[in-house]
């Protein structure tokens, strides 16, 4: 079969190579998955370039998400057993984990409302507690985590401020539903938010940015608001100042999805239900902006990395249906 291999950590396009490998022979408790489409994330990104917290060995095959055939022609929704990733015509995966792909979905749209989606909801409802009727600000609100959670705001009826960089971005961000759009490039982002909530700030704060979109949030954060952290896209983890949320009365949650895997599987099976049926209603649907074939696959991962994608970005390999 072909898959990407990583030999040496580097940029994607430099060194992730198609190469012609054995298919992966499925351990204890796993099994064999024909990849339909395989969506792209920055964990991806990362992980190639070695600054991931986890480090399969090398070589190993990037593709942390995918939507999945089994021998017995069921569709499902997978996180690859690294190092055998979903950049490849075939992949590996722990049974027990697998879940039904969404019939409202094609293979692409299903194999990015896994992570992004439930890191979503996790945050928003899980972590955050949002509330209908409250003030939801997203940062990097046309990116893949992000459009997840514009649309899962919008779903639980709450106003959603979206934060972006440049037009491209600010149009996808208004048709994904956001009731107000702030293009950080050319607006002040605090005097924006403070503007569209009448000084008043956002109850909850959804940031997989990181660096200065940090700052803005402590700037903007409503009284009992709360600051959801599930990411550092920016590159710059921040060092928050405890007496700052003290004296605005503000909480910072941290939000690491892959835990709930192992410390609460039966809620990620839950989070899963709630997702299809929003899918099923049409109240959530992911944005793929891109899909892309198997060997054009470094090249989008490295898009991915440069940050100028919107949506997710799905590879399909020849081998998959697109349902």
């Amino acid at each position: 079969m072909q898959a990407w291999q990583v030999h040496e950590n580097g940029e994607p396009s430099e060194v992730m190579r198609l190469e012609d490998v054995e298919r992966p022979t499925p351990g204890d408790g796993q099994v064999l998955l024909r990849v339909r489409a395989a969506n792209i994330n920055f964990p991806d990104v990362l992980m190639v370039r070695g600054h991931y917290q986890v480090r399969p060995p090398l070589p190993f095959t990037p593709g942390v998400e995918i939507c999945g055939e089994t021998e017995d022609g069921r569709r499902v929704i997978a996180n690859p057993a690294l190092p055998y990733g979903g950049f490849a015509e075939y992949a590996v995966a722990d049974a027990a984990a697998l879940l039904p792909a969404p019939e409202s979905l094609d293979d692409a749209e299903a194999a990015a409302l896994h992570i992004g989606y439930q890191t979503g909801w996790f945050g928003l409802h899980r972590r955050a507690h949002l509330e209908a009727g409250e003030t939801l600000l997203v940062h990097a609100a046309a990116g893949g985590v992000g459009s997840a959670a514009v649309q899962l705001g919008k779903a639980a009826g709450a106003t959603v401020i979206g934060v972006v960089g440049g037009a491209e971005k600010a149009a996808v961000a208004r048709e994904l539903g956001c009731d107000v759009v702030i293009d950080r490039k050319t607006e002040d982002v605090v005097g924006a938010v403070k503007a569209a909530t009448g000084g008043r700030g956002a109850d909850v704060v959804y940031d997989p940015v990181g660096g200065e979109a940090y700052i803005q949030s402590t700037k903007v954060v409503a009284f009992e608001g709360r600051i959801v952290v599930v990411g550092f896209a920016s590159g710059t983890i921040p060092s928050p100042a405890l007496n700052h949320a003290l004296v605005k009365n503000y909480a910072i949650l941290g939000l690491h999805w892959g835990l709930y895997n192992t410390k609460n599987p039966k809620l990620v099976q839950h989070c899963h239900e709630q997702l299809t049926d929003l899918a099923a209603r049409g109240a959530i649907r992911p944005l793929v902006s891109e899909r892309v074939p198997l060997d054009a696959a470094a090249a989008a991962v490295q898009r991915v990395g440069d940050g100028v994608t919107t949506g997710r970005v799905a590879v399909v390999p020849q081998n998959g249906a697109t349902a």
